[in-house]
């Protein structure tokens, strides 16, 4: 069955926690260690919409496969034109090609809303990742070594940029 990409809705938010918070116990794809709550991600999900981010859903048919967000990079005024991605596929749907159609929206969505440039933030061993985003006009802007401790051992972070 073909993809489709629509703006996510509140009703998506537990499907959205899940596909996070798998992530989160058995991914490096996230520095957070702790699953997130229902609340966690709802309060998420309504600052993202309120200040104007997206929030995208993949669905295979009926089912929330994948989601894709953006959002601030960092707080201070200067970088308000520079956000960071977010993009998760459900473990039972990964290699089908959903993460490229979830980054693409939030490319042209960025653009439309005067974003100059998005990072992304990755797990160094994370190379389907790094492929999509290159794939994409995404560029290697820097490493950090050893940045990330989890689950009992060190990561490094590569981090990629596009200019819009």
């Amino acid at each position: 069955m073909a993809i489709t990409v629509r703006n996510a809705s509140p009703q998506d938010i537990p499907v959205i926690l899940e596909i996070y918070n798998q992530a989160v116990l058995y991914r490096t794809c996230t520095a957070d260690i702790e699953p997130q709550s229902l609340e966690d991600r709802t309060e998420w999900f309504e600052k993202r919409v309120h200040n104007g981010y997206p929030v995208f859903v993949a669905l295979d048919g009926d089912l929330v496969v994948g989601w894709a967000s953006y959002g601030p990079y960092h707080t201070r005024p200067g970088y308000r034109f520079t956000v960071e991605n977010s993009v998760y596929v459900h473990q039972d749907h990964q290699g089908r090609s959903i993460g490229r159609q979830l980054l693409q929206p939030l490319l042209q969505h960025a653009k439309v809303n005067g974003i100059h440039s998005i990072m992304a933030v990755i797990d160094a061993e994370n190379i389907p990742s790094m492929k999509l985003h290159a794939s994409e006009g995404f560029v290697e802007a820097g490493r950090y070594r050893e940045l990330v401790f989890k689950f009992d051992r060190w990561l490094d972070v590569v981090v990629m940029q596009i200019l819009l």
